[in-house]
């Protein structure tokens, strides 16, 4: 009988335990995982040959990125030494009813080819999961959505996984995992083989992050109502609205305001983190975000932009700004719609995007800060500069935020010009990280007063409390009553406005130590409503 170097001059290196799987080849089976919205599901990736001309052929819902794959895979088998299989392949990614997008499928299918033309033993990939793009060189480049996958890999009952070096770190924040970084097929090759072991990667340590801070509260001038209002918002989670003339310092403040939010749990940047993993908008050298997101999208912004969508829904700036700060500058200029969309995620702190396909659901939490002017020209209202618009244009303006709107904000803010003393004086107020140490004290009272609840879902600050929780906590005496009737009536205030009235008071009574809302509390809360003549 002939050698296998005698019937192939490229298998000279090869057993004939190879050479026999080379020349009749077997199934194999790979595992990865395929991402939909957050979450992940695992892929079977089956590898087989067919009758036809040599090449490869992938089915199971594909869209172009892996059918783009098929050249990838066999420049990089060839250019790792290996000869790639003379045959008609077929590639399935089980389930087909899972549609499959993105280049992270190119090395399990690079290895379920290995695995079939005997190069690999089938065992190799036992308890394995393999996530990673291929360049033509065989060298291994970053794959987004690494978190959810690792994730869903430790769900599943798999012992290790496989991705891309430069995102092992953030696969290792997954305990009771093993993580195994490579940078190129080669290296993979040769380590299933036990010629060259790759160390796993270390787990990942989370050290304590202080959050940037764009503008240190000391050097705003003037304005001290306004940064009262940004501290109530900050230790309650409460939307604000900033309303008057250009160069006031709208923006100004609302920069300034991720810097005295409280520092965000494990728990909470660990979700934060799954959200910029799967957009792939993960910083360099940063596997976990510690720091509170401050997202500040453009006015031209589109519906899918903000809320996400697209044919392969994807996060949006409402799910990218999750549990932090989502800051919309000149706000009538959005478009109508796209402000509308605002209204269910405010509400229910989620989004759900359906397409006839089925239904995707992204967190969005987030803590909306706008800005206006309260007219065309800006000066409505200014002491000092005159209003060019007429009453007709003012109320066009105003009227593009939509009544709906503006009741699931809790406060309303007039933010005036800066007078020239304040703004050439030469002291500083307080600092950021003085007004952070009050917001944390608060958010830690809320989060005791809330520990002891067993609910269906989370309380992080007062902003989330529901009905039930409203009822509990924000009880009135008669004084208060009796002030809340009366605002009621002069304001007209909404249910919705109601209960947030008391969500808000019951934030000004923690950040002041007290146990029950006093009649100032709730009087601060209330003049924080939109006046009838305002907007």
């Amino acid at each position: 009988m002939l050698s296998p170097a005698v019937l192939h001059p490229a298998l000279h290196c090869i057993d004939f335990y190879a050479y026999f799987y080379y020349t009749l080849g077997m199934l194999a089976r790979v595992y990865s995982c395929a991402v939909l919205g957050l979450d992940g599901v695992v892929v079977e990736v089956e590898v087989d040959h067919t009758q036809g001309m040599p090449g490869i052929t992938v089915v199971g819902l594909p869209d172009a990125a892996v059918q783009e794959s098929r050249e990838r895979v066999q420049a990089a088998v060839r250019n790792i030494g290996v000869p790639f299989p003379r045959k008609r392949l077929v590639v399935n990614l089980a389930p087909a009813s899972v549609r499959k997008e993105g280049p992270s499928y190119d090395l399990p299918i690079a290895l379920g080819v290995l695995i079939y033309a005997g190069m690999l033993p089938p065992q190799a990939a036992e308890g394995l999961m393999v996530v990673g793009e291929l360049s033509l060189d065989g060298s291994v480049r970053h794959t987004r959505g690494v978190l959810p996958m690792a994730a869903t890999a430790r769900a599943a009952g798999f012992q290790r996984i496989v991705v891309p070096a430069v995102d092992a770190a953030e696969a290792a924040l997954v305990p009771d995992l093993e993580v195994i970084p490579v940078t190129s097929l080669a290296q993979l090759y040769r380590h299933l083989r036990g010629e060259e072991i790759i160390p796993p990667q270390a787990t990942a340590e989370v050290s304590e992050s202080i959050p940037p801070v764009f503008v240190d509260f000391s050097e705003i001038k003037g304005q001290e109502h306004v940064k009262r209002a940004l501290e109530v918002a900050a230790a309650g989670g409460h939307n604000v609205l900033m309303i008057g003339p250009p160069g006031a310092g709208k923006t100004l403040l609302a920069r300034a305001l991720p810097g005295i939010l409280p520092e965000m749990t494990i728990d909470e940047a660990l979700d934060v983190t799954r959200i910029y993993s799967v957009a792939d908008q993960l910083p360099p050298n940063t596997p976990l975000i510690r720091y509170r997101p401050y997202r500040a999208p453009h006015h031209t912004i589109s519906h899918a932009g903000l809320v996400g969508g697209g044919n392969w829904p994807h996060p949006g700036e409402i799910s990218l700004a999750h549990r932090g700060v989502l800051f919309l500058d000149e706000l009538p200029e959005f478009g109508m719609r796209v402000l509308e969309v605002l209204r269910q995620p405010l509400e229910d702190k989620v989004v759900t995007i359906s397409r006839a396909q089925g239904s995707l659901t992204f967190p969005a939490n987030f803590q909306l800060i706008a800005a206006m002017n309260p007219c065309p020209c800006g000066y409505y209202g200014d002491p000092v500069r005159p209003c060019t618009c007429s009453s007709a244009m003012v109320t066009k303006y105003q009227k593009r935020i939509s009544g709906p709107l503006l009741d699931r904000i809790d406060i309303h803010i007039e933010v005036p010009r800066v007078e020239y003393e304040k703004l050439a004086a030469t002291h500083l107020g307080e600092s950021s990280a003085t007004v952070r140490a009050r917001v944390e004290t608060a958010r830690q009272r809320q989060r005791e007063r809330f520990a002891d609840l067993s609910l269906p879902y989370p309380l992080t600050c007062n902003a989330d409390m529901r009905p039930a929780e409203v009822r509990r906590f924000c009880a009135l005496d008669e004084t208060c009553q009796t002030l809340m009737k009366t605002a009621m009536q002069q304001l007209q205030l909404s249910a919705r406005a109601y209960h947030r009235v008391l969500k808000l008071a019951r934030t000004i009574a923690d950040l002041a130590g007290s146990e029950a809302i006093a009649p100032p509390h709730l009087a601060e809360a209330l003049q924080y409503r939109p006046r009838l003549n305002m907007m």
